[in-house]
């Protein structure tokens, strides 16, 4: 079983989705398939960093 990915990795990954979506060398369906994992990666990052800002919150408040 793989191990979740980090924030950074999934950056590093939606970088190279995007750079491949503006290549415009890839096949519709390709593309469909690059955008939806694009997605579920930008809502992983999205997720990652509101639980690193609750976290600095509850410290700041500490």
């Amino acid at each position: 079983m793989k191990k979740e990915m980090t924030w950074e990795e999934a950056m590093a990954r939606i970088e190279e989705i995007t750079a491949l979506l503006e290549s415009n060398t890839i096949s519709l369906d390709e593309s469909m398939k690059l955008f939806e994992e694009g997605t579920k990666l930008t809502a992983f990052c999205s997720k990652q960093l509101d639980t690193a800002r609750q976290k600095i919150t509850t410290l700041t408040k500490e």
